[in-house]
Order: C-alpha cells, then structure tokens, then sequence
C-alpha cells in the first residue's frame, strides 16, 4: 500500500509553528490541520493564539472554530476529523500540513492509535476526584495498581488526572490502558510521516517570546475575551490557559500584573511540558530557533527536509 505523505510542524506555544506551517503550504501546495485541542472552541481567539485571516495569507486552515465552548471534544473525535479532511487534501492533490502543540493529537494521528469507545462519566470523574481529594491520590494510586501495574509502572510521572481518567476508562470500557494501547498499536500507519519540531537550546529565547505574546494578547484584547467566557462559567473556559489565571484580577483578589504574571508563568511551563513530550518522540526532526538568524533561514532548512521527504516516494 502507497502510504499518504503527511507533514507535521510541532512544537511548544510561541515557537513559530503557524507562521512555518504557512510558509510551508505556500512551498510545497498544501493545506493546514490545526491540531490545536482549544482552538478548535469557536470564539476562544485571542487566548488561543487563532491565526488571522491576514496571518493565514489565504491558505485554508481546517478543525478551527468547529465546535461550541460548552461542547465536549475527544481525541478519537479529532483523528476521524482530521482523516477525513487528510483525505479530502489528498484528493485535490494538495499536501497536508498538520500544525499544532497537541502531542498528543499529534501522535494518535500519526501512529493510527485506536482508543476505547470509554463514555464520559462525569458523575465517576467527580468521585474519583473527591477520593482523591478526602483520602489521597495514593488510594486511587493503589486502586490502579490492582487493575493495570504495567501502567502504573510506566509513567515517568505521577499525575492525577492521568490517573483519574485511566480508572475512568477501566470502569466505562472495561479495559486497561495498557491493554488499550496494546490493541491500538496493531493497525499500521496510512501515513508517512514528515515530523518537524521547532525546539530551543536556550529555552530562556522561547520564555521571552512567550513574554511577549501574552502582552500582545493584551493589547488585542485579551481581558474582554477572557470576562466574557468567564462570565459563562464553561468547563472549557474554566480550563483554558489565558482564561483562568486572569479570573483572580476579576474577582478583585489579584492585580492586573499579578494576573498577567501568573499566565505567563503558566503559559511558560505548558510550554516546558509540550517541550518534554515532543522530544521524546523519536521520529521527530528538531530545528531549534536559536540556531538560525533569521525566519527565512530556519524556513529554508524545514524546506530542505520536506523536498527530500517528497523526493523519497
């Protein structure tokens, strides 16, 4: 079977990852696929970093603006989206570009990772947070310990909400997730895949621009944007980096700076996050902003690395 050449530009926030991933469609004839897990919210713009019409500079943008803040959204239900609009590229004989920080959307799209049709239970998440909670995260810890140890074992960190949602599954699915991803990994990958992550030596040059986006949000009207959908006390809104660190200064317990400090701080370490999990992804190959002097510089070495992925079928 011919597999579909895919491109992917990854990478934390503030990177460069639209401003590439357009230069790259312009190149190369291809359309973008936001793997973006809040800018897919309509309305959620300025915090999300949603590229404008002018940034976008006429090349379609897909999986942005689909759904309602108040809407639940799965990755399962992202990979069928973004197969569906990869299909449709391919058809017009255009190339896709998948662009975003969502590894995690990244990954179950490139590895054709099947999850488990598990059912949101709020009822069970809201109790295995109040466990949690009144007796400690090592009893849901222990509990998961009977059910799945492999897994257990495995994570590099202990998190509780990746423990919360691994009883979830379990309880709603009936399986593990170490058996899931077992199972999910047996289907081959339609694709073949061109992985680009913008990276940083000096991660201080990545804090910086994130210093700087959150004050342009500011001056685009971020504090409007960030009332309004606080006003609505969505699940979404309540979550969203940009939203939440500024609801302190609404709520008058909290200045502005200190609001503003906070988000920039918060922003930093989802970037520090995102950082981890890209570089542990193998396949993946890093250009770091700081090795080049210019963004043209840095697009002419990604272009480099496409023309010989393309040249390779």
């Amino acid at each position: 079977m011919n597999k579909i050449p895919l491109i992917v530009v990854a990478g934390p926030t503030a990177s460069g990852k639209t401003s590439l991933g357009i230069a790259v469609c312009k190149k190369f004839g291809g359309e973008v696929i936001s793997a973006d897990s809040m800018q897919i919210y309509k309305g959620m713009d300025i915090a999300t970093a949603k590229p404008t019409e002018e940034e976008t500079d006429g090349i379609p943008h897909h999986l942005i603006d689909i759904i309602d803040p108040e809407e639940r959204f799965s990755v399962a239900e992202f990979k069928r989206l973004a197969e569906e609009k990869i299909s449709d590229i391919i058809s017009r004989g255009k190339i896709p570009v998948v662009v975003g920080g969502t590894g995690l959307y990244i990954d179950n799209l490139t590895q054709n990772i099947e999850l488990a049709d598990s059912q949101v239970d709020l009822e069970l998440r809201e109790r295995l947070t109040k466990k949690a909670e009144e007796e400690g995260l090592d009893t849901l810890i222990e509990e998961l310990k009977a059910i799945d140890p492999e897994y257990v074992a495995n994570l590099k960190e202990i998190n509780k909400k990746r423990i919360i949602r691994a009883l979830e599954l379990w309880h709603t699915a009936g399986i593990t997730v170490t058996e899931q991803n077992r199972r999910s990994r047996l289907n081959e990958s339609p694709y073949r895949v061109c992985y680009l992550c913008l990276d940083a030596h000096d991660r201080e040059i990545l804090y910086n621009r994130i210093n700087l986006r959150v004050d342009k949000m500011v001056e685009d009207g971020l504090l409007q944007e960030a009332e309004q959908f606080l006003e609505s006390k969505g699940i979404t809104s309540a979550q969203a980096i940009g939203y939440k660190e500024l609801d302190p200064y609404f709520s008058g317990e909290k200045t502005l700076q200190e609001a503003l400090n906070s988000l920039k701080q918060g922003t930093r370490r989802y970037a520090k996050r995102q950082l981890t999990w890209f570089r542990r992804n193998e396949n993946a190959t890093h250009l770091y902003i700081d090795e080049y002097e210019s963004a043209e510089g840095l697009c002419n070495a990604a272009f480099d690395i496409i023309d010989k992925f393309l040249k390779e079928e």
